[in-house]
């Protein structure tokens, strides 16, 4: 569906020197403080002010959802622009507009606390309760979590980078790399695990605390407790889990697990399944139909979902309110945004599901698994990003064109299709070596350099081949046809052994 994503054409020629300069300044180590974006805070852009909703384990009813494109026509660009943590920004904002903003999420129900709204950074599985494939529906646990955060002081104090993840039981968002995770279990009870994932920084068994199911919220918070008291007493500048030495982290799990009480023991570090072998890259909802299944909760009486992926992550006007309709008159009245950069509307009626999803593939949104645009990510990139060196978003399409042949949307095929319908590795395009909101696990990284684009397949579980020679830039959009040939080759390659994971910025998150 290349035909979803409309661009204004502009030229990807070499930057100059002092945005060069600046690039790979910003890829040294950080000094300064926490400066991540809100609601409230704005991140002033090339294109103007950008506000970062956050919104926990995406979900928004339908009126939050209208309420959102309002805010960003008003105020804004007028698009929505989704996030890797199932967020929502909005861009081209003026500078004076806070005020105005968050009177307009706060009637919507979108800021619950002001001291907090940075803080309510929380994926969860997005197909949770819908589909029976997880081992619990973990709605309770998101809502549970989000008030006790919002209740703590001290959780007032985590960055806007530190993040949770409550995983139903179908390792999805729980391959993220959060700070703490929650992981369901089929008897009940969940994993609780620190830290990003079990090869960072020194991960071991001490990292993992079993909790009963009902306890989890308050564990998770608990764990995100005892890092800001490590923090604090410490002395270490550290914004998330991941940047504790190893000692600091141990004593987080050791705290986490006294403030979770009794209840609460560490155990072993579950085998990664992919231990041994190439990992398959974390991914969400195929775009398509979501029928129930046999396994959690009430999934067989809450109709079929939709399932799509806005391209690059991006959603104008139009097709964010059709989704609020679809979801109002059609579905449960909700949508759920996910950490892939898609939204599924649940509860639709299984007559009208089918129409409702060409529908929606008419808008421009990405309904069919085969779709080249799956598994494609970029940052913002220029015009709206004074560090970048390219156009990266009109030259990924650019490269789609020229790689794929024009891709029919197939409405009807069902979201269950399996990896046989990918278009090969994820790939994320970068317009600098920040690499803002590049993903974890298997990727192909195209990342803009002074003289063109590296590319580089980045495995989670192993080493990466060496980068490509430099490709150099197209024109007026038009990217230059060794580039597209050299993406769609390294989308086809499957690594098998380790490279370090970098993850350099949380940017876009």
């Amino acid at each position: 569906m290349l035909a979803a994503m409309v661009l204004t054409p502009s030229r990807s020629s070499a930057p100059d020197a002092a945005t060069v300069a600046a690039a790979t300044h910003c890829a040294a180590p950080r000094a300064r403080g926490d400066a991540c974006p809100g609601a409230l805070r704005l991140h002033h852009a090339d294109d103007g002010a950008l506000a970062r909703v956050r919104v926990p384990g995406g979900v928004l009813d339908s009126a939050q959802a209208e309420a959102l494109a309002e805010a960003a026509l008003r105020l804004g660009d007028g698009d929505l622009h989704l996030t890797s943590r199932g967020n929502l920004q909005l861009r081209g904002l003026s500078a004076q507009s806070a005020d105005e903003l968050g009177r307009l999420l706060e009637a919507a129900r979108l800021l619950p606390s002001v001291t907090h709204e940075r803080v309510r950074n929380i994926v969860a599985s997005p197909l949770s309760g819908l589909d029976g494939a997880g081992g619990r529906d973990v709605r309770s646990w998101l809502v549970e979590l989000d008030r006790l955060l919002c209740a703590s002081e001290e959780a007032s104090e985590l960055s806007g980078r530190f993040l949770f993840a409550l995983d139903d039981g179908r390792g999805d968002v729980s391959a993220l790399g959060a700070d703490v995770t929650l992981l369901a279990l089929r008897d009940g009870d969940a994993l609780l695990r620190v830290g990003g994932h079990e090869g960072e920084r020194g991960g071991g068994a001490a990292d993992v605390l079993r909790v009963p199911g009902e306890h989890a919220p308050l564990a998770a918070l608990a764990a995100a407790e005892a890092f800001c008291a490590v923090v604090r007493e410490h002395g270490e500048r550290a914004w998330r889990i991941g940047d504790l030495p190893p000692e600091g982290r141990g004593l987080v799990v050791r705290r986490a697990a006294e403030r979770a009480g009794p209840a609460a023991r560490t155990v072993p570090l579950p085998p990664s399944p992919a231990q041994g072998a190439a990992a398959p890259p974390p991914e969400g909802p195929a775009p398509g139909l979501v029928r129930a299944g046999g396994g959690s909760g009430a999934a067989g009486d809450r109709g079929v979902a939709l399932s799509v992926l806005a391209p690059l992550g991006r959603l104008d006007g139009d097709q964010w309110r059709l989704l609020a309709r679809t979801a109002r008159h059609k579905g449960a009245g909700e949508l759920r945004v996910t950490p892939w950069r898609g939204i599924v509307v649940p509860g639709v009626a299984d007559e009208a599901a089918e129409g409702a999803l060409a529908a929606l593939g008419a808008a421009g949104l990405v309904t069919d698994p085969a779709s080249p645009w799956r598994g494609v990510g970029a940052c913002t990139g220029r015009p709206g990003c004074g560090k970048a060196l390219a156009d990266v978003r009109t030259d990924a399409a650019s490269c789609l064109s020229k790689a794929t042949a024009h891709t029919t949307p197939t409405a009807a095929r069902p979201s269950d299709a399996s990896r046989r319908d990918r278009q090969g590795l994820p790939v994320y395009w970068s317009g600098c070596a920040r690499r803002c909101g590049r993903p974890r696990g298997d990727h192909v990284d195209v990342v803009a350099e002074a003289g063109g684009y590296r590319v580089t397949t980045v495995s989670a579980h192993g080493t990466q081949p060496a980068p490509s020679p430099l490709v150099p830039y197209g024109d007026y959009g038009d990217a230059h046809p060794e580039l597209a040939a050299t993406v769609a080759a390294a989308r086809g390659h499957t690594p098998w052994t380790t490279c370090p994971d970098d993850p350099t910025s949380d940017a876009t998150r």
